[in-house]
């Protein structure tokens, strides 16, 4: 049987695991058994499985497989910031990023290969679009940072938080990504809790709705812009899914959990979205909305026409939020001497969009 035929059990989370069994007259607690070598143990191999019989070993190696994308790059920022660059079986590469803080570790995942959204500040939207990861691709990026940063000296593991904020919508990969996001919080595989875990989303509120029912980890919308006009502009989905509707979505999502607030992302921009009467038009809309916001400074990538707001623009912009008791924060950069800070993910994308051609043909710049 060749590799192409095999089942990579990396896509499978723990339901699906023992329905996989069952199909081959195994227990069902052979998924748990799988599931904590894979992802607890890191197993690379059947053979290393040592609580499964020679026979049931034997036989997984002929009809299954335990495959990850390779690394193509591994690169360390000055400020401790790791991004790798990931090849995966068709030749298009992804980036997943590690951010180390005094409290805890967080990695930032993608969940597709470029991105159909094209936000006009973000390079990921500019490097077009292929196609979405399967579950196993996304999961796949926290075993392979596992792997490379190994466990603190109490044998803990250094990742403490996940982000799905890195190329990709994720809720446009609901199927593929929910099935990832399980294996994070199952205490057989990483046992992350549904705060550690955040999927960032543009705005897909038939989505949203579908996670709060099947998968409610914590929430971060990327808004940018504190009306529908300039939103239209930064965030073509917002002709789409308009603002109001929007922050409808946000409150129904945390109804049943009283203590849980949305994160609102907001990027930077010069002259563009960071006045201070925007900040005050921001604060009435988010007046009713459960919420915090994090502002981020803009990461400049080639061929972008904005600038990133001065530090006396932004701490006017924070200071105007929380005198209205918005809780807010002001995201410092970390690993932009790799290009590996927010909105710079680019990967290696075989772009079906041609996007980046007609880019390139526009501006006369590749």
């Amino acid at each position: 049987m060749s590799n192409t035929e095999k089942t990579n059990l990396i896509n499978l989370d723990r339901q699906a695991m023992q329905d996989y069994f069952a199909g081959i007259g195994e227990k069902p607690f052979r998924a748990t058994q799988i599931t904590q070598w894979i992802h607890q143990y890191g197993a690379n191999d059947f053979e290393a499985m040592t609580n499964l019989s020679r026979e049931l070993r034997a036989r997984l190696t002929e009809i299954a497989e335990i495959r990850l994308p390779e690394i193509a790059q591994d690169q360390l920022a000055a400020d401790g910031t790791r991004k790798w660059l990931l090849r995966l079986d068709d030749g298009n590469c992804i980036e997943t990023v590690f951010i180390p803080e005094e409290s805890r570790g967080t990695l930032c995942v993608s969940s597709q290969v470029g991105c159909t959204l094209n936000c006009s500040f973000c390079s990921t939207g500019h490097q077009g679009f292929n196609r979405s990861l399967k579950a196993g691709e996304i999961v796949a990026q926290l075993l392979v940072a596992n792997r490379a940063l190994g466990r603190d000296p109490k044998g803990e593991r250094i990742i403490t938080n996940v982000v799905l904020m890195g190329m990709g919508e994720p809720l446009l990969n609901f199927d593929e990504v929910v099935p990832a996001m399980r294996l994070m919080l199952d205490d057989h595989a990483y046992g992350l809790s549904r705060r550690r875990v955040t999927l960032s989303t543009a705005g897909v509120i038939p989505m949203m709705d579908r996670l709060r029912a099947e998968c409610p980890v914590s929430l971060a919308v990327s808004l940018h812009a504190p009306n529908d006009a300039l939103r239209d502009e930064l965030v073509p989905l917002n002709k789409k899914y308009p603002i109001r509707e929007l922050l409808d979505a946000c409150r129904r999502y945390c109804a049943d959990s009283p203590r849980s607030r949305v994160t609102f992302e907001y990027v930077m921009l010069a002259d563009v979205n960071d006045g201070v009467a925007q900040a005050h038009e921001l604060v009435h809309l988010l007046r009713d909305v459960p919420a915090k916001v994090n502002l981020i400074p803009f990461n400049s990538f080639p061929q972008t026409q904005y600038r990133r707001s001065t530090k006396e623009a932004i701490d006017r912009f924070r200071d105007v939020l929380i005198e209205a008791g918005l809780t807010t924060i002001t995201r410092k950069t970390r690993g932009d001497d790799i290009d590996a800070a927010c909105g710079q993910l680019a990967g290696q994308v075989q772009d079906r969009t041609r996007r980046r051609q007609r880019l390139v043909a526009r501006v006369g710049v590749s």
